[in-house]
């Protein structure tokens, strides 16, 4: 990596070495072209190149601006891009959008629109504790797009109106999990520590109950730790590299201790599962990040490593198993380099799966915003259509914030893998 891409080198916030590098980077990009397809941004930039007759240091930054604005931190490019460390070239094109996010936000570049759109998203606990102990009224509030609610915060907080955003449960997953009562796991072959993300813990908490009740009945104790927050992507994907130190700080003390331990940290989101893996140990250059990286894992990851390599999972599946599935792999579940995971764990139980994986046009929080909510659209069209062209009978996916989005373009639900595999093994949906 480029050592301008790490935040604590000298010259990160400094303006003229990023224009510098962006050019740099335009230059070897238009030369290969490879990631032509995967985003708007690539589009726009070879399109800027093209019309300066290949002189890349003729954009100016309003061009240059435009591309990052339109990049939404997929990072799919870097999986495809040839040049990445350890080549000479050392690209690394979402690490570079950020650091240009960075230095917009350190300089003070940004409109109030934007600033305020960048602190709504941005404060997920404060945020979501808030409208879980209001959620009746939260949920009238927000729940029907183009409302004069939603118009008002389109107009002042930059959320876009028409967006469909998800509703808020009436109980935060941590406090059902304290609560319930902890029944014995038989033949327990393990001990699974739960990061619950944002929408576990305030939005979909009967998804983190299907996640714990499929690992007990395969044998792995379920703990939830305390002190854990929001995993910071918004903070960082805004340009707030200090805010999101933070939080990441907070975080892996709370983990550190059980990563240590031996026991696996599952985070069933796969952004914040990203951000654990990779974005911790950058942004904190620390022993405790790194062993709180290399002990995370994605739900189905760990159930599929479980089924390889520690006895096997249960596969008495005496419930319910549709006869097909199309399986939406989110962008941050390829980015991981993990493989088709949920995929695999679905078809043990004998369904059939048809796997699908462009984008849903949200990626974080950039789809919410009223200025890509038009090209976010434009984006997710091509989901539809791979899904359309599926005719799966249920529809699943990883990613909690692009499921919704695949509600709001087909009317149909989404199920998360895992949620699938509950009702598999009998165990009842829980209603919120």
């Amino acid at each position: 990596m480029a050592t301008a891409y790490e935040p604590s080198h000298p010259l990160y916030f400094d303006e003229a070495d990023l224009r510098s590098e962006l050019t740099r980077v335009f230059d070897l990009c238009h030369g290969c072209r490879l990631c032509l397809h995967l985003c708007p941004s690539f589009p726009t930039m070879f399109n800027a190149i093209d019309a300066t007759d290949g002189a890349v240091d003729e954009l100016t930054a309003k061009d240059q601006d435009q591309v990052v604005d339109e990049c939404y931190q997929c990072k799919l490019c870097y999986n495809k891009c040839p040049y990445i460390p350890p080549h000479e070239w050392a690209l690394d094109f979402p690490r570079l959008m950020l650091r240009a996010n960075a230095v917009k936000k350190r300089n003070k570049h940004q409109t109030t629109s934007e600033r305020l759109a960048d602190q709504v998203l941005s404060r997920t606990d404060l945020f979501g504790s808030v409208s879980v102990k209001l959620s009746g009224a939260t949920n009238r509030a927000l729940s029907t797009n183009s409302t004069i609610v939603r118009k008002t915060m389109e107009k002042v907080m930059g959320i876009a109106a028409e967006r469909v955003l998800p509703p808020y449960a009436k109980q935060r997953f941590s406090v059902w999990f304290k609560n319930r009562v902890k029944p014995f796991v038989e033949n327990r072959r393990a001990k699974a520590v739960i990061f619950p993300t944002c929408f576990i813990e305030y939005q979909e908490p009967a998804m983190g109950k299907d996640l714990v009740a499929v690992f007990e009945k395969n044998g792995i104790e379920c703990s939830l730790p305390e002190g854990v927050k929001c995993c910071g992507a918004p903070w960082l994907h805004s340009g707030d590299a200090d805010h999101f130190k933070k939080i990441a700080e907070k975080n892996v003390t709370a983990l550190v201790s059980q990563a240590r331990q031996g026991n696996p940290i599952i985070v069933s989101q796969p952004t914040c599962a990203y951000v654990i893996k990779n974005d911790y140990p950058l942004y904190l250059q620390s022993q405790e990040a790194r062993d709180v990286a290399e002990a995370t894992y994605d739900a189905a990851e760990y159930l599929i490593y479980v089924h390889k390599n520690n006895g096997g999972i249960n596969l008495e599946f005496n419930g319910t198993v549709p006869e097909s599935v199309t399986y939406h792999v989110p962008c941050h579940m390829q980015a991981q380099n993990i493989g088709f995971k949920s995929r695999d764990l679905l078809k043990l139980t004998g369904t059939k799966v048809t796997v699908v994986n462009k984008c849903s046009g949200i990626d974080g929080t950039w789809g919410y915003r009223k200025e890509n909510y038009e090209l976010s659209k434009k984006v997710a069209s091509g989901l539809v259509k791979a899904i359309e062209k599926s005719d799966g009978q249920v529809l699943s996916g990883d990613c909690l914030l692009a499921n919704t989005a695949i509600t709001e373009e087909t009317e149909r639900r989404v199920f998360h893998p895992i949620q699938l595999v509950a009702r598999a093994y009998g165990i009842e949906e829980e209603r919120q």
